[in-house]
């Protein structure tokens, strides 16, 4: 049984948070740091593909769920 996150680059993951009201506060290296109007953080790595797991993490810090996150791919 696979699992229902996909595998993503880093830039589709970057355009779907900005709709949502994300917006980039700074980059170190590879990471690259977004913050909301709410006041929540999530840092995104700028590599070739974003894993499960972290795209997971990624839209939990965020409080976004994965079906909404797929309606803005």
């Amino acid at each position: 049984m696979g699992s229902k996150y996909p595998v993503l680059p880093p830039d589709k993951i970057l355009r779907a948070l900005e709709e949502f009201g994300f917006e980039k506060v700074s980059q170190k290296g590879s990471h690259i740091k977004l913050k909301n109007p709410d006041g929540k953080v999530v840092i995104v790595p700028f590599h070739y593909e974003i894993a499960k797991g972290t795209l997971k993490s990624i839209l939990e810090q965020a409080g976004i769920s994965l079906e909404e996150f797929k309606k803005h791919l």
